[in-house]
């Protein structure tokens, strides 16, 4: 039973890597959408169910929506998570805009939590490190 089981896991796992990184690939397909799927992770930052803010803040900056920063500017000065706060200044970094990076160097001062202040220190180094290549 068990051996039945890892050869359908394995057929589905090779299936699903052929046809999300073959030729007719939907990672692909998607840059056609980029639009409706910036769209609906706008919404998605702005609901109040926190995994779907947090999961549309981390997809945005995957696909460095730079029409997303004022809302993670919001969710980075405003989430009461730490957690939320620091995926937002991650996002930001990725877009790399500049008023995000700004914002990341603020929240080195000013955040009341630690944590948020050393992980923006940490990604405000890597923005710096990256310019001066």
């Amino acid at each position: 039973m068990k051996n039945v089981l890892l050869i359908f896991v394995v057929i589905i796992v090779t299936g699903f890597s052929s046809m999300t990184f073959g030729t007719n690939s939907p990672v692909k397909k998607s840059n056609v959408n980029r639009e409706a799927i910036i769209k609906n992770l706008m919404v998605g930052i702005k609901s109040d169910n926190y995994g779907l803010r947090t999961s549309s803040a981390f997809l945005l900056g995957e696909f460095k929506a730079d029409e997303a920063v004022i809302e993670l500017l919001s969710m980075l000065h405003k989430e009461d998570s730490d957690d939320a706060r620091i995926l937002a200044a991650l996002s930001l970094l990725k877009i790399n805009d500049s008023r995000g990076i700004y914002a990341i160097k603020q929240a080195i001062r000013f955040d009341n939590s630690e944590r948020v202040k050393r992980m923006c220190e940490k990604f405000y180094h890597h923005y710096l490190e990256n310019k001066l290549k």
